[in-house]
């Protein structure tokens, strides 16, 4: 039953944010059948220098669509912020190396299209925490652009892939035991410099998550702090994995105020 109601939300807020406003649907960031935005605007801004917030589905990397994703348009554009749903190769079609590709090119396709923006702003739920992460360790200099990234939101997100590898939930996905560890930014982000140390990142997850969400959110919390990186952790009280990213709906839930805070400080 929680799927389904997640869906009707997830459908119902997309349907309500394409009434609402003006949006420019399926445009390419790639030559893939499965590579394209849809961009919602708030009505009377211009269309370049605005923030942009850029949201990746969840899904374990075999379900979901930027489709039914826009659960955060009616607030965030309401208070003037363009947000920007992105689309992805799921499995079994897109493999995990793929995915992180297409994630990076849709920021670099945003960025050029929209130089005068205000800020990126990037968010993700689950499995699409996971594929915001690994932006925390792009490199930018083949992609011909360097995104005005001004942070995080990594809600209930997947940081560690490699006990996935022993899962049902890899059947579809075939990731080697390599693959898991080059797709971990758990493992990574220590190395890795902060381009920008005043860029937050902003660990959230909810409480009735299960063990193993919390258990990733927290060691990547403290990772991310230990490689000087400018995190936050945060738990939501009374939500679970699903409801935590239907709070996005609402202008006045805990996450919403804290990303438009982040946005606007």
């Amino acid at each position: 039953a929680c799927v389904n109601s997640n869906l009707f939300i997830s459908a119902t807020a997309t349907g309500r944010a394409q009434a609402t406003w003006k949006s420019l649907l399926h445009v390419p960031y790639g030559d893939g059948e499965g590579e394209r935005v849809d961009i919602y605007f708030p009505n009377k801004a211009a269309e370049g220098a605005l923030p942009f917030f850029l949201f990746f589905h969840g899904g374990y990397w075999q379900s979901g669509s930027k489709d039914q994703s826009a659960f955060m348009a009616d607030p965030l554009a309401a208070q003037g912020v363009a947000v920007v749903i992105v689309g992805y190769n799921i499995a079994p079609k897109g493999t995990l190396d793929q995915m992180v590709d297409q994630v990076t090119r849709s920021i670099a396709f945003v960025q050029k299209r929209y130089p005068s923006n205000e800020g990126i702003y990037l968010c993700g739920h689950s499995a699409g925490a996971h594929l915001a992460a690994m932006m925390l360790l792009a490199d930018w200099t083949k992609h011909g652009v360097t995104p005005n990234l001004k942070g995080f939101f990594l809600v209930s997100g997947v940081f560690d892939l490699e006990p996935m590898v022993y899962t049902s939930q890899n059947v579809a996905l075939q990731l080697t035991l390599e693959d898991a560890r080059r797709n971990s930014p758990q493992l990574k982000v220590a190395q890795a410099q902060p381009a920008d140390p005043s860029c937050p990142v902003l660990v959230v997850v909810g409480q009735f998550d299960s063990p193993e969400f919390h258990r990733q959110s927290w060691e990547f919390y403290q990772i991310l702090c230990q490689g000087g990186w400018k995190a936050s952790f945060e738990k939501l009280r009374d939500v679970d994995h699903f409801e935590i990213i239907e709070t996005l709906t609402q202008k006045d839930s805990v996450l919403t105020q804290i990303i438009l805070k982040t946005i606007f400080q």
